[in-house]
């Protein structure tokens, strides 16, 4: 008695696709950048709060400092705001220029994610628990923001599925 509606064709309409990503489909890079940072910020700050309610102690010093200083609450979350400015510029400018923007943004983000887990290391006068709770912070805003960015962005240039476009 009843009938069903037919298909969608494309990747954005399928039922299949998450409601997410058919959302983040249709925004502009820049967009889809602020969102993931600020999804990455509030789940940060939220792992270091929760680091501090296990009692890590949240001073970390500079190299050259003489003293480790408290990190503020929202330090986190500042940390991960101004960073990810860099990492939407560099979406933005992939997703207009690269040949293969998508895996070109992955491996370029992941090599420098990796490459700040090295200050946390080396940072003076900051407990060992610090230095880790620092450096796991450094994971968990990439885990949240570049894979956003990068299912944004166009797997190729020209790419019909997922066209990059900046806007």
């Amino acid at each position: 008695m009843s009938e069903t509606a037919p298909q969608a064709s494309t990747a954005a309409q399928s039922p299949s696709t998450p409601r997410s990503t058919r959302f983040l489909a249709a925004r502009p890079v820049w967009l889809v950048g602020v969102l993931a940072a600020l999804a990455g910020a509030v789940v940060t700050e939220a792992f270091a709060l929760a680091a501090r309610a296990a009692g890590v102690p949240m001073e970390a010093a500079s190299p050259g400092a003489d003293e480790a200083a408290e990190i503020p609450v929202g330090g986190f979350a500042g940390g991960v705001l101004f960073w990810s400015v860099a990492g939407i510029v560099l979406a933005v400018a992939l997703a207009r220029w690269a040949r293969r923007p998508a895996r070109t943004f992955t491996v370029t983000t992941v090599a420098l994610t990796a490459l700040s887990l090295v200050p946390p290391a080396l940072a003076p006068h900051t407990a060992t628990s610090t230095q880790i709770v620092l450096a796991v912070s450094h994971v968990v805003a990439a885990a949240v923001i570049i894979p956003a960015l990068a299912q944004r962005l166009p797997v190729c240039s020209g790419d019909p599925d997922r066209e990059g476009t900046v806007r």
